[in-house]
């Protein structure tokens, strides 16, 4: 903290002590210095934060509640309450005025008040810290962090004793209010300690945490132990919490009556939003039910029955509001009897739980409980019962991610209709922001090369470089580097995999897969929209800082120009919110991202940096530019794929085992024929799984008879492959077709459904309505083009590449311009042909596009690509300045006309 955060404070002591002279004036500022650091951390918070005079008023009545008229030890000095101040003072001046009308000198002090012995009661203490120049002397987050620990208080019982470990008052540094809590920490066999708070990045370290049902009266609370009040019922539940933690090798341990300071307003509001968090973070929850017993009895046929069985699903835990989160947030909760014997835990009794709460098994197995329907997740709640009734709709607050201030009186129907209201926000923000789930294309990715196949990237698990990323907490970015085909994007699906298998149950997992073929993911705007997009699903909570940019600008927020900006913003707020556990960021195919790659770079490189919280992987292609870049991170790690000759070597050979087997299978080849295609693979692929996949891929289109001889036509290398592919389209009765649908599946902005396909340029007779003749037409573009569901893809971006960099002058004899002109004049015709009012039968305007259910058969099917980038085709045109090449432009032209007749009525 500064010392112009101070000023304000410095200033109203400097006003109430003007007529006291410097000496006299900075003895008094020592006295309220040590007076503020042995009062409670909330007031301490407050002085930061509310009226001054309102602080010093609470300050004064907490000394006195205190001490009750007794000083308390600080050091060397003796504090004071402020009307003991005042007294002083007004002797001091009586005084003074007597010295003065006798004519003497006021001589100042030339010794400190005597150190005082602590007595019986509860003592705090501190260290004498100097002041700063200019403000009062509150320590500096070094000396803070240097302080020693402080002996245990009086011993409350004869078990356990308590305190307040260190001082009560955070470094100037920490006084805000975020999400913060303190544990109970294990000193020795008998004794046990309040930490202080945990703040902001500090790191909490394991804990175990209670669960349990109150009883009025006999609860430990936060003013008991800081007062020192003897024994309640309540310690020795504490003491089973401390001790059932020493067992399990925890030394803290957090129960929720003692732990809160629920007198101060905004630390019960900060801890009821993060309870559920905190109950998720623990180690190990403790379910401590008194109602239940585990011994035996004999039924009436003699046999032995255990008692707690009907006793636990009877039990008061499970009418309890509160209690709901402290089933569902933890990894590990255990439940002990009522003389504390452990007799199951959530995963043995799971079939008990559900019978008795209707939650199911999937929810207490860990499954995130988004998955869950709104609808779903408040009938969990419906017959629990809270002491206030707001808090069965804030009991509810972790179980959907979602925080709200705390109105106690405002009843639970106003408290569920805010949650609701706040739950309905946040689902908006989250459609709008989500433009593709990169879930979806990891999918679509891997049925598309045939199914993730493990042999082919575990060598990565064991490599030197990848567990040096993986262990080494200063290694926070990994770059896999490797010419095309060398199996990056698979590794990459496989890596995530991996990951999503093996990072704890509360770290983090987004990725986003690039594809310069398709518009959805191929710039760095997206890259920000799609790993932003998991990790609000996984953790809504953190679309709070979204909702703040989100709120006055909506979907616009993330397309509009400005949205690059804001979104790195408000990512780098993520990451260095206190509230993000461990998360692991994949970005597949940098050299795909074809706008905004070099401020993608740089963001990646500066997060990797200064974000301790996150992990990232990219991929690319060995370009300089990436890789000038790329080397200025620190802590990078980098895996070349060329480097690893003998892991991709053994991973390509397990690939071509596999494909060969699948199509000996599929085709029904004999030994001799899988023998030949086999090893014509393994001589060829030079390690790359891309020219394996189109060989195959040729191969399942060539009768088995023949798959023998036609190995010779499928030459080593993916631009010799290419080269052969090319040649036999040229070659083929259908070589106009299949180059015109190369050019304009090359030059569409995104990628194209079959439908869509025959809008573009003119089409053979009968096959526009015909789909199984359209994908025969797709077939005949040998293994250039691939189809997944009803759209047309690229194979590869390389094979789009070898296109416009080797066959240019073939798919495009007349340049790129006259394509662009033909998809535009086509869309013009074909929209006028189809478009008219009210296609969709809403009968008023203002739907927005997500609203409205497509018909079946859609009158759009054929023309929703030309519908929206006719335009775009248009500039793209880019027309000569003849005036035969802009007649569609004037008046009355082509443009001009359907504009006139389909928009202007």
């Amino acid at each position: 903290m500064t010392s112009e955060a101070l000023a304000p404070l410095y200033n109203l002591i400097n006003q109430d002590t003007h007529t006291l002279d410097e000496r006299s004036k900075q003895r008094l500022q020592r006295r309220v210095q040590k007076l503020a650091r042995a009062a409670r951390i909330s007031f301490a918070e407050r002085a930061l934060l509310q009226d001054q005079n309102r602080f010093l008023s609470e300050i004064n009545n907490e000394a006195k509640a205190r001490r009750l008229t007794r000083p308390v030890v600080l050091g060397k000095g003796k504090v004071m309450s402020f009307e003991e101040l005042e007294e002083a003072r007004a002797k001091r001046a009586a005084k003074e005025t007597a010295t003065a009308a006798k004519g003497k000198v006021k001589r100042g002090r030339k010794t400190k008040a005597p150190v005082l012995e602590p007595d019986t009661g509860t003592t705090l203490r501190s260290e004498v810290l100097e002041p700063e120049a200019g403000v009062l002397g509150l320590e500096t987050e070094d000396r803070y962090a240097q302080r020693k620990s402080r002996p245990p208080s009086r011993l409350l019982g004869q078990a356990a004793a308590f305190e307040l470990a260190g001082d009560p008052f955070l470094p100037p540094a920490r006084l805000v209010l975020c999400e913060t809590m303190r544990l109970l920490q294990r000193r020795n066999s008998s004794e046990f300690s309040l930490t202080e708070r945990f703040v902001g990045n500090e790191p909490v370290p394991p804990y175990a945490i209670l669960s349990h049902t109150w009883k009025d009266g006999h609860e430990v609370t936060f003013k008991d132990l800081m007062d020192g009040t003897g024994p309640k019922a309540g310690y020795d539940k504490i003491r089973f919490c401390g001790q059932q933690a020493k067992r399990d090798s925890l030394r803290y341990f957090w129960v929720d009556t003692c732990c809160i300071d629920k007198s101060n307003a905004a630390e019960l509001q900060d801890a009821i939003n993060s309870m559920f968090r905190w109950y998720q973070n623990a180690a190990k929850c403790y379910v401590y039910l008194p109602d239940v017993s585990i011994a035996t009895q004999t039924t009436s046929d003699g046999a032995l029955e255990y008692a707690w069985e009907p006793a636990f699903r009877q039990s008061k835990w499970f009418t309890r509001g509160w209690t709901l989160q402290e089933l569902l947030a933890p990894t590990s909760v255990e439940f002990f009897s009522q003389d504390q014997k452990k007799f199951g835990d959530k995963h043995s009794l799971k079939q008990h739980i559900c019978a008795v709460t209707g939650i199911p098994d999937a929810a207490l197995e860990g499954a995130p409980l988004s998955q869950f329907s709104n609808k779903e997740r408040f009938s969990w709640i419906q017959y629990r019962k809270t002491k206030e009734e707001e808090d069965k709709a804030y009991s509810l607050l972790g179980i959907f991610d979602v925080e709200m201030p705390l109105r106690y009186g405002e009843g639970y129907a106003s408290a569920c209709k805010r949650l609701e209201d706040e739950i309905n926000k946040l689902n908006e923000c989250v459609r709008d922001l989500r433009l593709t789930d990169p879930r979806d294309d990891k999918r679509r990715i891997e049925d598309a090369k045939g199914g993730l196949l493990k042999d082919s990237y575990r060598w990565i698990l064991y490599n030197s470089d990848f567990r040096q990323w993986r262990t080494n907490p200063q290694s926070r970015l990994l770059w896999i580097k490797g010419d095309p085909g060398k199996g990056k994007t698979m590794l990459l699906c496989g890596i995530a995999n991996e990951l999503e298998t093996s990072i704890a149950k509360t770290d983090h997992l987004s990725y986003f897969f690039c594809q310069a073929t398709d518009s959805r993911i191929n710039n760095a705007t997206l890259v920000l929209r799609g790993l932003l997009y998991l990790l609000v699903d996984k953790q809504p909570s953190l679309i709070s800082h979204i909702q703040k940019k989100y709120d006055p600008a909506g979907k616009s927020l993330f397309e509009d120009a400005n949205a690059w900006v804001a979104l790195s913003q408000i990512f780098t707020n993520i990451l260095q919110d206190p509230r993000l556990t461990k998360t692991y960021l994949v970005v597949d195919a940098l050299d795909e991202c074809i706008a905004g790659l070099p401020k993608l770079l740089e963001f990646i490189i500066q997060q990797s940096c200064i974000s301790h919280r996150a992990k990232w992987i990219v991929s690319s292609r060995n370009w300089p530019d990436i890789e000038e870049r790329l080397d200025r991170a620190g802590h990078k790690v980098r895996l070349c794929l060329e480097l690893n000759t003998d892991s991709i070597s053994t991973a390509v050979s397990k690939f071509i085992q596999h494909k060969t087997l699948q199509l000996a299978h599929k085709k029904e080849y004999n030994r001799e024929t899988q023998n030949a295609v086999f090893d014509h693979l393994s001589s060829n692929a030079n390690n790359t799984f891309l020219w394996v996949a189109l060989v195959c891929q040729n191969l399942e289109a060539t009768p088995r008879w023949e798959a023998s001889r036609s190995l010779a036509k499928f030459p080593p290398g993916l631009d010799s492959l290419y080269e052969r592919m090319m040649e036999q389209i040229c070659k083929s009765d259908n070589a106009d077709l299949c180059k015109r649908i190369l050019a304009s599946v090359a030059i569409v902005l995104r990628p194209i459904t079959l439908k869509e396909l025959t809008s573009l340029f003119e089409m053979p007779e009968d096959v526009s309505d015909d789909p199984k003749s359209l994908r025969e037409m797709v077939g005949l573009c040998g293994s250039f083009l691939t189809i997944e569901g009803d759209t047309v893809y690229f194979v590869h971006q390389s094979a789009k590449d070898f296109l416009f960099a080797k066959a240019l002058n073939k798919i495009f004899p007349f340049g790129t311009e006259e394509v662009h002109y033909e998809i535009f004049s086509r869309s013009l015709q074909v929209m006028s042909k189809t478009l008219q009012r009210d296609m969709y039968r809403l009968s008023a305007l203002g739907y927005l596009a997500e609203q409205i259910e497509p018909l079946d058969p859609d009158p759009l099917a054929a023309s929703r690509y030309s519908c929206i980038y006719w335009i775009d085709h248009l500039c793209d045109w880019n027309p000569s300045p003849s005036a035969e090449d802009k007649v569609d432009l004037q008046d009355r032209g082509a443009v001009n006309s359907f504009l006139r007749q389909r928009y202007l009525y």
